[in-house]
């Protein structure tokens, strides 16, 4: 029915407040007279509900963009639909939508409206950035990155940017809550979070065009959208850090073994050696979609795209942050072979292990686990971009080292 229509039915966008993966999923739901289905699809960083004509594929858009349906129900009868909606500023509340097409929505519950008062949040600002490398390959796509700014924000002044890379590879940034960015907005950083290359809800091409070649072009446009920011005149371009995890700890790996713009990284639940990973993650999908054979049959292939292979080129401070029950990206074939490597080298580091947590860390891990990655997070970019001291992530404090000791 939808082969025609190139965005992601049944998908939407990422954000770290949703239900856990293995929650469950919505299922499809039959218009009253049989005519139509109704499901949701990711479009452009949204997550839309729409209605798809049984008979011509007809696709009608119910909800509005720029915003993301992240569950919704309807009567037996098909008359009445709820939706639960998140946006930016919104963890979620439940909207009662028109099924006609009109895109109206009736806001029914504004259950954290008492403590959300007490903030300053705001919406992200939308980039469009055209992509310098290879854009014949995404039909001459251009890059959509979301730039969250701090409260209060003032475009006289210089700020620190945190670059943050989502995972996946084939998932996506968009109009949904993300805890993780008001939080780096709130301490003072410019928050860059955009959607490469390999992004979900652009259409097929968009996604697909990093097969056999991850990563790659996908870094480029990363750094195109942190060089659009840069433009606008209110980044300091000598305090910039990276973060991302899964896919986007892969990346941050990734992007400091091929520049050195960056003064701080925190890589994430990452992967450092793709043979290593392809022996002991639990994920196998990848095989075909990624490379085209085992690292026995395509040793270089994999070395060429394992960020370990360039680990004398890191001159960046990095934390990993992993965890110890995590098998999708298990520590030893990420952060724990990065962290080795760069305390030999005498790189500045350090590595944060979370008992018991899974690869659902930063969306569904303990709170007070969750509590303390984002803390160890900014710490992290406060002492190496903001000149504030941590002394707990000094090897020897400085008042009892001894002269001949230098921490690094």
């Amino acid at each position: 029915m939808t082969a025609n229509y190139d965005y992601e039915m049944g998908e939407g966008v990422g954000g770290d407040n949703t239900a856990p993966r293995g929650g469950g999923h919505t299922v499809l739901v039959w218009s009253s007279d049989g005519s139509s289905i109704v499901d949701v699809v990711g479009k452009q960083g949204s997550a839309l509900l729409v209605s798809v004509d049984v008979a011509t594929g007809a696709v009608k858009e119910l909800t509005a963009e720029k915003q993301a349906v992240v569950g919704y129900s309807v009567r037996p009868d098909a008359t009445k639909m709820l939706a639960l909606i998140s946006t930016p500023v919104n963890i979620g509340d439940l909207f009662s939508v028109a099924m006609d097409g009109s895109k109206q929505q009736t806001q029914l519950t504004k259950v954290n409206e008492a403590l959300f008062s007490q903030l300053n949040l705001t919406m992200p600002e939308d980039m469009q950035v055209t992509p310098t490398a290879n854009a014949k390959d995404i039909g001459g796509s251009k890059i959509e990155s979301f730039v969250q700014l701090p409260p209060e924000f003032d475009k006289g002044k210089k700020y620190p940017l945190i670059l943050n890379i989502h995972g996946g590879p084939h998932a996506a940034y968009g109009w949904v809550f993300d805890q993780e960015m008001q939080w780096m907005a709130a301490k003072g950083y410019v928050v860059v979070y955009p959607n490469p290359r390999g992004s979900t809800t652009y259409g097929q091409q968009f996604a697909n065009v990093i097969q056999h070649n991850y990563p790659g072009d996908d870094f480029h446009d990363l750094m195109d959208c942190v060089d659009a920011v840069v433009k606008l005149g209110y980044v300091d371009s000598s305090k910039l850090g990276v973060t991302g995890g899964s896919g986007g700890g892969l990346l941050t790996d990734w992007t400091v073994t091929q520049t050195t713009r960056f003064k701080a990284a925190v890589s994430q639940r990452d992967i450092a050696d793709w043979s290593n990973w392809w022996y002991t993650a639990d994920f196998t999908l990848f095989q075909p979609t990624w490379f085209e054979g085992a690292p026995f049959d395509k040793t270089e292939e994999f070395r060429k795209y394992s960020p370990i292979t360039y680990i004398t080129k890191v001159q960046t401070p990095m934390m990993f942050i992993l965890g110890e029950a995590d098998y999708r990206t298990p520590p030893t074939a990420g952060g724990e072979d990065f962290f080795r490597a760069l305390k030999y080298r005498h790189i500045d580091t350090a590595m944060i292990r979370f008992p018991g947590e899974s690869h659902e860390l930063s969306r569904s891990g303990q709170p007070w686990h969750r509590v303390e990655r984002l803390e160890n997070i900014v710490n992290w970019f406060d002492k190496y971009l903001m000149g504030v001291p941590e002394p707990q992530y000094d090897i020897v404090p400085a008042s009892v080292a001894p002269a001949s000791v230098k921490a690094n």
